[in-house]
């Protein structure tokens, strides 16, 4: 499924923010991906939020059904055996690193934030440490960008897909 465009953030698009997220939403500077439905699935939020506090997280997943389902998988255990892989296959190395790369430059088009210079998310380029963050990045950017997301997405598909509603 081709990425939705980074679109405008509707007041509707916030209030539904605020639902998902149980507050407000900080630094939001776009919807990066959306349920078929429409509502918001990706976030992409500003380097350096309202009160000068940097923010190295631009793409984060907010629709609570892919959230729980990325929690589950989390929850087993499965970054451990992903980082390990990246030391043991250098193909997904090397890709791992390109989707760092992409992600610093997509952070890097909102602003030049120094604190956060070269630091990605989601434990790119070395680990796997979030799983939210990497298949927000993922939905937001569309399939082969980031693999580890991408491998996420593929793992939760028995609970969650983008391209059935369960808002």
């Amino acid at each position: 499924m081709t990425p939705t465009p980074q679109t405008t953030v509707t007041d509707r698009d916030l209030e539904v923010l605020a639902e998902q997220l149980g507050r407000v939403p900080r630094g939001v500077v776009g919807i990066a991906a959306r349920c078929v439905c429409g509502r918001p699935l990706v976030v992409r939020t500003a380097p350096r939020l309202d009160d000068g506090t940097p923010f190295p997280t631009t793409y984060y997943l907010t629709c609570p059904p892919a959230v729980a389902a990325v929690s589950t998988l989390e929850a087993s255990g499965v970054m451990k055996d992903l980082t390990a892989r990246l030391a043991d296959d250098e193909e997904l190395a090397a890709a791992y690193r390109r989707a760092h790369e992409a992600y610093l430059a997509d952070r890097e088009e909102l602003g030049h934030v120094e604190e956060i210079a070269g630091i990605s998310a989601g434990g790119m380029p070395n680990r796997v440490k979030c799983l939210h963050v990497l298949s927000g990045h993922a939905l937001a950017a569309g399939p082969g960008v980031n693999p580890i997301g991408d491998e996420v997405l593929t793992l939760i598909a028995g609970t969650w897909r983008q391209d059935r509603c369960t808002c």
